[in-house]
């Protein structure tokens, strides 16, 4: 007689994953609720990375901890994008100076608080007469908050409460790619196409549960049939001109079956959870087209251009085959004479150099004693050596540096000895206290690291004017060299719409004062006497241990936002708001008039002029002052 092999073992494996899926599921809610998870991300967009940093339960002053307040940074990260909701909060600080009470509150390392001083009045920009221009319509911002650096306006194809929400959240994710996305947006024009996915999605919803009826075996093959055709045609067609000429007999027999689907009687709940079901994966297949776009946007705005990469190469090449420059024609007896007007410029794309120096002489009246001083990397210290040779910008002089080589040879004790240029920050901030209000996106740009050795490059040197890249001067800016800026180290822009008190998740347990605006790199003055006797480099570095790890780029990076605040808190002299118009890489919004206006320009965001990417209504006013050198840049195929 055959033997009977015993029952097989039923597997416990399936049903422990379950019941760790359920427990998981019930846990990380509860996770949430309790906030046990770090409260501030840092992303930087030069490139695009994403740094967990820890949180802390508040911040202290004197020795005493302060509970939090009501607003928190939920995610910072770095880029250059839209917001329509209002700026929150009173801004207590003095136009004269940006400390609210400096007496009661220490930095760390320790400063002591300058003397309170007058502002002086900023002379009107020179500008022909023309009709009062009107400020740009933004919301109700706070007191001494620059309109023209507020966060950016949601297009107006975004109108509705929810849509401003999802915009700020789609921004959260992916930077400023959502701004770019919303703008270029297509809208769906093709009747036939949407009719037949419409179709399809609730064919698909009824299906199953017409399968299961007896006695409509006739009808679900009817289904089964017209849902392959459906898919068949749509796998074939993205548009209504590539439909076959019988689409329409397919549309009606299609509406007919549904139809009839429709009057049988059925489980809603089963063709409810189906339509969910396909929702999602819709959604899904959405969200994951985005990040596939997403991600090929920031490849674009973080690569160099193939015809600037052939200008590069083609310099250097024609710099090593070229004679030197007569040391008799060379203005090298400018570079360190104090008296001079002298510009710090730190850049690693030559035609950016190039237009903020054509712009800047452009607007100055006298260039007889101005000098550039632009500071780049070993890669493009040759190519900007014979850009500035070959070029001519009226009588100033341009110095060409290797930053790197310099930071190399005199000042090794240095970990960081690479390049960086100004970093790009987006800070958004939500209320946890008041979860249901709206939640707001800022953006800043700050000094990187290679800033803080500026004063150790140039020991010669008592003041220089700072000037980002990415920035066109529209006004001459000699009326800076005039100012009595006092005790202060930075003449800067405020960006009262960011506080320190609102980054103490970022900011941890350093002495600052809560009340302390943010403010703008793009025009800087720096007084370099005043920084040295401030040791504002040797803080620096005391704040590098604390805040960066040199071993880890992105985390070194990514503490540029808070060495800078804290560098500068007590010592930041505010200039006027009409000195600096930023937001031009990100922002949509921004007026002419406003644009046309301004002493300067930034296009602080990741949609360069210099790129495809970048924004068409403002790529005119960095066009003006573009050099034309046709020998290279026509046979590198280089637009104006």
């Amino acid at each position: 007689m055959k033997a009977t092999a015993p029952p097989a073992k039923r597997r416990r494996g399936p049903r422990l994953a379950v019941l760790a899926l359920v427990f998981c599921s019930l846990l990380v809610p509860i996770a949430f609720l309790f906030n046990r998870f770090p409260a501030v991300y840092v992303t930087d967009e030069r490139p695009q990375q994403e740094i967990d940093l820890p949180s802390h339960a508040g911040f202290e002053i004197g020795g005493s901890v302060v509970k939090q307040d009501s607003d928190s940074v939920i995610g910072v990260s770095a880029e250059a994008q839209d917001s329509s909701d209002e700026v929150s909060g009173n801004s207590e600080d003095s136009h004269n100076g940006i400390d609210s009470n400096p007496s009661s509150i220490s930095s760390k390392p320790k400063v002591h608080p300058p003397p309170k001083i007058e502002q002086p009045v900023l002379p009107p920009p020179k500008v022909e007469p023309k009709p009062e221009v009107k400020p740009v319509p933004v919301p109700v911002h706070q007191e001494g908050d620059d309109r023209r650096i507020s966060p950016p306006r949601v297009p107006n194809r975004v109108q509705n409460a929810d849509e401003v929400e999802k915009a700020k959240a789609c921004q959260l994710e992916f930077g400023s790619y959502c701004l770019w996305s919303i703008e270029h947006k297509e809208v769906m024009r093709d009747a036939f196409v949407k009719r037949l996915k419409d179709q399809l999605f609730v064919a698909r919803s009824y299906y199953p549960s017409i399968a299961k009826l007896k006695g409509k075996e006739a009808l679900t093959r009817e289904l089964k049939q017209n849902i392959q055709e459906h898919e068949r045609v749509l796998s074939e067609s993205i548009v209504d001109a590539d439909l076959p000429s019988f689409i329409k007999t397919k549309i009606e027999r299609m509406d007919q079956s549904i139809a009839r689907a429709k009057s049988c009687t059925v489980d809603c709940n089963n063709v409810d959870r189906k339509l969910r079901q396909i929702l999602h994966m819709t959604e899904d297949e959405a969200h994951f087209h985005m990040k596939q776009s997403a991600y090929l946007y920031n490849l674009g705005v973080h690569t160099m251009p193939k015809s600037h990469h052939c200008l590069n190469m083609r310099l250097t090449v024609e710099y090593f085959k070229s004679t030197p420059l007569d040391p008799d024609d060379s203005p090298a007896h400018k570079f360190n004479v104090p008296d001079h007007r002298h510009y710090v410029i730190l850049s690693k794309n030559v035609l950016a150099a190039s237009v903020v120096i054509n712009s800047t002489v452009s607007s100055c009246e006298d260039t007889d004693n101005v000098v550039f001083h632009v500071l780049t990397d070993a890669q493009n210290f040759y190519a900007m050596k014979h850009w500035f040779a070959r070029n001519s910008y009226r009588e100033s002089a341009v110095d060409v540096i290797n930053y790197e080589q310099t930071i190399f040879e005199n000042f090794p004790e240095f970990g960081t000895q690479l390049l960086y240029l100004p970093e790009e920050f987006r800070v958004f901030i939500s209320s946890l206290e008041r979860p249901t209000e709206k939640s707001r996106m800022e953006y800043l740009s700050v000094f990187s690291h290679s800033h803080f050795f500026i004063p150790e490059i140039f020991k010669d040197l008592k003041k220089v004017i700072i000037l980002d890249d990415d920035v066109v001067v529209q006004r001459d800016l000699s009326f800076l060299w005039n100012l009595d800026m006092g005790d202060k180290v930075n003449g800067a822009v405020r960006f009262c719409g960011l506080k320190l008190g609102q980054l103490r998740n970022l900011l941890g347990k350093t002495m600052y004062d809560p009340q302390s605006c943010a403010w703008m790199s793009g025009v800087n003055v720096i007084d370099l006497d005043k920084w040295r006797e401030h040791n504002v480099t040797e803080n620096y570095v005391q704040l590098l241990r604390k805040f960066g790890n040199n071993d880890d780029e992105a985390s070194l990076r990514a503490a540029a936002l808070p060495i800078s605040l804290l560098s500068f808190q007590h010592l930041l002299y505010p200039l006027d708001e009409r000195m600096t118009l930023s937001g031009l890489g990100y922002d949509y919004g921004i007026k002419e008039d406003a644009a046309q206006s301004s002493i300067s320009l930034h296009y602080n965001g990741n949609m360069k002029p210099w790129l495809e990417l970048g924004i068409p209504d403002y790529r005119k006013y960095w066009k003006r002052f573009l050099t034309r050198d046709e020998r290279f840049m026509d046979e590198c195929n280089v637009s104006p």
